[in-house]
């Protein structure tokens, strides 16, 4: 079922044309925000970090860089009768800091603070050790974890992560503090790998996330698309 689903995806990116190429005709307008499932043409699906504006005043939004390349066209997967709704503008590939600027068709999206339980108002520092953190991603839904420290500039918490939810915001309170990039199979040579059943179950395998003042440190030096993001 999953990988008849997945074709179905590949189908509808496939068979649209690109954004702003003047030849698609959308069905619907995808609402996103934080949280919200994308769909990319290499056939992966990944979670929306945040949706704003650039320097330039285009719609933008964030997710991880190993979700997809540049080029990628991508679609909102609650909304797949919009077709193509925007483009790969960045990515370094996992390789770095690991995340992809998405410039999206204002035609055919509407950007929103909420999605579900999870409000972006603005942007947050990394909490330290035992403060409590929140995700949210199309896979796992919502879920909030103790935050353990940090790794090799990741921050290292105990929330749910699993496929899909990478590039999930990650919050405290209204504030984005960070962007999910998946949980840890192991550390110090010792390799560990309890996948998380559900959000709620805090006994799984913790998740790690890159805080999103390093994540937008990065994308100002692109000098490109994304530039001087900020929050819807």
């Amino acid at each position: 079922m999953k990988f008849k689903w997945m074709a179905a995806v590949a189908v509808v990116v496939a068979g649209v044309g690109l954004v702003g190429a003047g030849t698609a005709q959308a069905a619907g307008n995808a609402v996103l925000g934080g949280g919200s499932g994308l769909v990319f043409d290499n056939n992966s699906a990944c979670s929306l970090t945040s949706i704003g504006y650039d320097s330039a005043n285009r719609l933008v939004g964030l997710t991880a860089g190993h979700c997809a390349s540049a080029g990628a066209r991508l679609a909102a997967e609650k909304t797949l009768d919009a077709g193509v709704i925007g483009v790969v503008a960045y990515s370094d590939n996992g390789e770095g800091l690991d995340f992809a600027v998405l410039q999206f068709d204002p035609a055919l999206v509407t950007p929103v603070r909420t999605v579900g339980p999870t409000t972006i108002a603005g942007l947050g520092a990394a909490p330290g050790p035992g403060a409590t953190v929140c995700t949210s991603g199309r896979t796992s839904g919502s879920d909030c974890g103790v935050v353990w420290g940090g790794l090799e500039g990741s921050t290292i918490n105990q929330s749910c992560s699993k496929p899909g939810d990478s590039g999930g915001p990650v919050t405290v309170g209204d504030r984005l503090v960070g962007m999910n990039q998946g949980r840890l199979t192991g550390l110090g040579g010792i390799g560990f790998n309890v996948p998380c059943v559900g959000a709620g179950n805090p006994l799984h395998s913790p998740a790690f996330f890159a805080p999103i003042d390093q994540i937008l440190e990065a994308v100002n030096a692109t000098g490109g698309v994304g530039a001087g993001f900020r929050p819807f």
